[in-house]
């Protein structure tokens, strides 16, 4: 299996911004360069175990949450992440969010089944 360093740089980038760090103030606290830090939040570089363990506890996240586009049990992190788009939203919008989810949900099942019935079929 293949890490997704792209996705992991987003994520990295998407937890600094919320906790109001720059790339430079980061970088000084984990002890590495401001390039590098850039270079790991674009994709552009792999990040090492340690650097990354010592940026989740900066931002105060599980590694888990960094990785979890790469990891294949992590239901928990994206319901923790669905509860944070939900949770500044209004009636409407959780309404209309919960719509889209359920027809989405349909949709991939059904896929399944059909993609499943043709795979019998051969």
């Amino acid at each position: 299996m293949e890490l997704n360093f792209k996705a992991i740089g987003k994520r990295i980038k998407i937890a600094r911004l919320k906790t109001d760090l720059t790339q430079e103030i980061m970088a000084e606290k984990i002890g590495v360069t401001p390039q590098h830090v850039s270079n790991i939040e674009t994709g552009n570089s792999s990040v090492s175990l340690t650097t990354l363990i010592a940026i989740a506890n900066l931002l105060k996240v599980s590694v888990d949450e960094l990785i979890c586009d790469t990891v294949l049990k992590t239901k928990y992190v994206f319901s923790k992440e669905a509860n944070e788009i939900f949770r500044d939203c209004n009636e409407y919008e959780i309404r209309v969010l919960v719509e889209i989810l359920k027809a989405a949900k349909y949709s991939m099942r059904d896929v399944k089944m059909f993609e499943a019935r043709i795979k019998n079929n051969e």
